[in-house]
């Protein structure tokens, strides 16, 4: 039997291109603009466990502020130079949405977009008394696991956030609690996809060398004594971070942050902020 001449050949690739062509236009340019997106997005997950008076080993602060149940007010979270404060008035990230209770420790969670970067920031507000529990989930995420798929609406479109263990970058802030108690065990690396980490805590270097060596990250920001983890310094990481900065110059952007805020001279900035082990 003979097979099909040239011209049907040619007939058949023009049938081809057309439909081709025709169900691209029907399903427009959504679908491929959202597997770009995903597939070019970075997430940073930020860990704050709230400041509690009563069950926390920090320096008394006022009662509306030091209430660990509170987030709205906290220290850490509501207040001026708190996480979700701070990052809502920011001129460079856009909050997108904020969750009550998504776990039985987490008061609030809050997702973050980037204004000129494909990077979301998911932060989540720890109970003041779960603190042990922050810590543990921060060092979970920092070994790569518990990786956990979040959805989130933006522009008319639903994107997959992964957060935990599959998040780009993560972070802890607030009172150092292996300062007061020791965990159960330390979680290891699970994957071998370079990861990093911030902590801002007091003499957080000397506390989490230990476990955050056990799970296999690496330090890109955390400190060398006494500090308060308020927010201008996070963001000034993550802004180095996000423009793919050196370590020293993301380490010198925090440095210059804390500074500013807390009158402590660059030179003392310097050295109770450093990178590497």
């Amino acid at each position: 039997m003979a097979g099909p001449s040239g011209d049907e050949w040619q007939s058949s690739r023009q049938q081809i291109v057309f439909w081709g062509l025709l169900l691209l236009l029907m399903l427009g340019p959504g679908p491929t603009l959202l597997l770009r997106a995903q597939a070019n997005q970075r997430v940073i997950h930020v860990l704050v466990a709230l400041a509690d008076n009563k069950n926390q080993g920090i320096v008394p602060v006022a009662a509306t502020i030091g209430n660990g149940t509170d987030p709205e007010r906290n220290l850490y979270w509501g207040s001026a130079y708190g996480v979700k404060t701070y990052f809502t008035r920011s001129a460079d990230w856009r909050l997108i949405q904020c969750n009550r209770k998504p776990t039985l420790e987490i008061l609030e969670r809050c997702i973050f977009r980037h204004h000129g970067q494909n990077v979301y920031l998911v932060a989540d507000a720890y109970q003041g008394d779960k603190i042990k529990h922050a810590i543990l989930d921060f060092l979970e995420a920092a070994s790569g696991g518990q990786a956990e798929s979040v959805p989130v609406t933006f522009g008319g479109q639903t994107v997959t956030l992964r957060i935990r263990g599959g998040a780009n970058l993560v972070a802890y802030a607030g009172h150092d609690g292996l300062m007061d108690f020791q965990l159960p065990s330390l979680p290891v690396g699970k994957s071998e996809n370079a990861r990093q980490a911030i902590i801002l805590a007091c003499i957080s270097k000397s506390y989490f060398a230990a476990p955050l060596h056990a799970t296999g990250a690496t330090p890109l920001l955390w400190t060398t004594g006494l500090m308060a983890p308020e927010a201008y310094t996070l963001k000034s990481a993550i802004d180095g971070w996000i423009l793919h900065e050196s370590n020293e110059q993301i380490r010198e952007r925090a440095a210059v942050a804390y500074d500013k805020y807390q009158k402590c001279g660059l030179k003392g900035a310097r050295r109770l902020l450093v990178t590497g082990w």
